[in-house]
């Protein structure tokens, strides 16, 4: 095996473009889990609000790609709303129900064929992003290496715009929960009731919580379809929320920083496996051949597997995440 090569690729993989969406969305389910204890299994429907108001901006409305920025956040703002204003006040299932059914009434409404004019249906948005790779400093088309890690110069300027978007979102996220707001925030989380008595409304900042955290994960969804330069609604179903969740729950939620390294450990994982089964000698490949058949497919769904093998084994002996810990997994579910 070229483990040269391998190393790179994990390296690259490691500060890439998908590390850095995921580590967006998943601070913004921090914000909503980790420090509001509050269920959303719908965090990808708040990617798709970003990335359809800024496709949707110039394809339908034809107005600037950046008032479509503006569009996503509205649109994100909208759908915290919605779907706080009526559940919030209720236990913690009803959110958990009402988010993920939203986040695919989302993805269905936007690829619906009577939607074609306004959001692309099935076959999605493209020719958008133009305007951000207009302020590129690098070449598209140009390679740049550095060290180990190694991308093209789109790439390298969404990677560049992306991990400062992220050290921003963690920035407002550690001074926010600093501050009594986040003091309170905490408080809410492990007894409500305590926290009412003292005089706090937990309707209110819960309902912030949820709409910080579906902002910042709107500014995920934003970056992804700019680094792929094209808003696809399958591309937002809801296998990603629980993706997200896994991200969250891997580096261990209430810690600001830990969904950051959970997303870049997740990612090199599984770079580092379909690597790995795409170079195995031929001894073990026909080993393990006899099993299972290693296509392009199967080693796509294989390293999964492998991945979730480890997370069966994290979740049985360290459920709290590798950096969490226990109190800050605790809910008050009323």
């Amino acid at each position: 095996m070229d483990w040269g090569f391998i190393f790179e690729r994990v390296m690259t993989a490691a500060i890439g473009p998908e590390v850095i969406v995921f580590a967006l969305a998943a601070i913004g389910l921090n914000v909503q889990f980790g420090y509001a204890g509050l269920l959303n299994f719908g965090q990808v429907g708040f990617m798709a609000a970003g990335a359809y108001g800024v496709g949707m901006a110039v394809y339908w409305l034809n107005i600037s790609f950046w008032w479509g920025i503006g569009l996503g956040l509205v649109y994100a703002t909208v759908l915290a709303m919605l779907l706080g204003v009526p559940t919030l006040r209720l236990r913690a299932d009803y959110l958990a129900i009402v988010t993920i059914a939203s986040s695919e009434t989302i993805r269905l409404f936007v690829r619906w064929r009577g939607n074609s004019g306004r959001t692309g249906a099935s076959e999605g948005i493209g020719e958008f992003a133009r305007p951000f790779y207009d302020l590129n400093p690098f070449d598209n088309a140009a390679r740049y290496q550095f060290g180990p890690f190694n991308f093209l110069g789109r790439d390298l300027w969404v990677v560049l715009v992306g991990w400062i978007l992220v050290a921003i979102a963690l920035l407002l996220v550690w001074q926010w929960m600093r501050s009594p707001w986040g003091r309170a925030l905490k408080a809410i989380r492990e007894d409500e009731d305590a926290a009412r008595a003292l005089g706090k409304n937990s309707y209110v900042y819960k309902l912030q919580a949820l709409l910080i955290g579906g902002l910042i994960a709107s500014v995920a969804g934003m970056l992804q379809v700019i680094q792929k330069a094209a808003v696809q609604p399958d591309t937002f179903n809801p296998v990603i929320t629980f993706m997200i969740w896994t991200i969250l729950i891997l580096g261990g939620p209430g810690r600001v920083w830990s969904p950051v390294v959970g997303s870049m450990i997740y990612w090199s994982l599984i770079v580092f496996l379909e690597n790995v089964l795409r170079q195995l000698p031929p001894g073990t490949r026909s080993t393990l051949e006899s099993t299972i058949k290693l296509s392009d497919f199967n080693i796509s769904q294989f390293r999964f597997i492998l991945v979730g093998l480890g997370l069966i084994l994290l979740a049985r002996y360290r459920p709290q995440g590798i950096f969490g810990s226990r109190e800050e997994m605790a809910l008050d579910d009323r």
